[in-house]
């Protein structure tokens, strides 16, 4: 072979390599909620992905500097257990080597899903925890998602004018770190608007309680003008109606953990007509956001719920930060805090739940939504309440 043939091979040899690596795909790990207390929320989550990926790899995959890559989306069943959402995001980052990590969804498993994350040095996206503990001094975690600090005024201000409230009573799950900090932080709120003794009561259950009707009874008794819930939709769809039954004729305040696309299901009639402050409103919505909802019903058979959009920004962000570094590292490591460093400097993003800037926390300042569910079972906004 002469010299002229040997160079010729030698460039085809490279530019072969060049292309296998320009496919080499793009791996994210999902460790979110398929079983346990709340498996709707891992089933929307995975579907928004699914959806999301398969746009991406149909167009050839992700351009990042100039090349395509494929996107390859890893799903582990965290169970909603905190300690199985450790152990799922460990297996993701050493066993299956993601470059990324998009969830847990529920703060209760994102908070230590997040120090692990934190621990091993590879970013993670949490869309719907609201706990601040999720994210604060954890330089290696964002969120999708507003706080609990910013929703529970939210919750209080629209109670108070919706309803003409001058006291509350409060119901939550002690063992969800979303459940106790959001009644923690919105009885702090009331208790401020309309003093201490405005909240007439602040009771708690365990996560395998199915009947509460002792607390219920005690809430019912004290007559407050609403019960706020801040609650798995899960929860909610026992708690409304045994308060019914219970002889409740009062208004519920709710939260955006109420928000799924399983809680008119499980619910009923005994959920129409009451509140909740999330974040995004199916009905009415325009742009982006409406694209992504006829999509997301047109392929699984029903309207997304906030989980879902959430989802589907948290991916977008973190394919963004991809772009926005230029180029896809060999070194998965390397690869891990190239993204990292481009989350970090991501000051602005255009999502379907909302526009969001990002503080030095990893976390979006963004508008909260109320919504109230219609006699069709719609979530229909009813106002929108952003940041001062």
């Amino acid at each position: 072979m002469n010299i002229r043939n040997v160079v010729l091979a030698a460039v085809a040899v490279m530019l072969c390599a060049s292309q296998v690596w320009a496919q080499t795909p793009i791996r994210f790990g999902f460790p979110i909620p398929l079983t346990g207390e709340i498996p709707k929320v891992g089933e929307s989550s995975k579907f928004a992905a699914e959806m999301l990926r398969e746009q991406v790899n149909a167009g050839g995959g992700l351009e990042v500097g100039g090349k395509k890559y494929p996107l390859e989306f890893i799903y582990e069943d965290n169970e909603s257990k905190p300690e199985s959402a450790v152990n799922v995001t460990l297996k993701l980052i050493n066993r299956d080597e993601v470059v990324g990590i998009i969830g847990p969804q529920s703060s209760r498993q994102a908070i230590p899903a997040g120090g692990v994350a934190d621990e091993n040095e590879t970013p993670m996206i949490t869309p719907w925890s609201t706990n601040p503990d999720a994210t604060h001094d954890r330089p290696w975690v964002f969120r999708a998602a507003f706080l609990d600090p910013f929703q529970a005024p939210v919750a209080a201000n629209f109670a108070a004018r919706q309803f003409t409230a001058k006291t509350a009573a409060v119901l939550y799950e002690v063992s969800n770190d979303y459940s106790k900090g959001l009644a923690d932080n919105f009885t702090q709120v009331w208790a401020k608007m309309n003093g201490a003794k405005s909240v007439l009561a602040v009771e708690s259950h365990g996560p395998k309680d199915q009947d509460f009707s002792a607390q219920l009874t005690k809430i019912i008794g004290l007559k407050p003008d609403f019960i706020f819930l801040p609650e798995n939709y899960s929860f909610v769809a026992l708690i409304v109606p045994q308060a019914r039954d219970l002889g409740y004729k009062g208004p519920f305040m709710g939260s955006d953990a109420w928000g799924s696309a399983e809680l008119m299901n499980l619910c009923g009639n005994d959920c129409k007509g009451q509140f909740f402050s999330t974040h995004y409103a199916a009905a009415g919505a325009k742009g982006a956001t409406r694209e992504f909802i006829d999509q997301y019903q047109k392929k699984y058979g029903y309207v997304p719920d906030d989980v879902a959009a959430l989802t589907w920004d948290a991916v977008n962000i973190m394919l963004k930060a991809i772009q926005q570094g230029g180029k896809v590292e060999p070194d998965v490591r390397k690869m891990r805090k190239l993204i990292r460093d481009n989350l970090a400097r991501l000051s602005n993003f255009e999502g379907i739940t909302g526009n969001m800037r990002f503080d030095d926390q990893g976390d979006p300042i963004k508008c909260a939504v109320v919504v109230e569910i219609a006699d069709d079972g719609q979530f229909t906004a009813v106002e929108s309440v952003c940041p001062q």
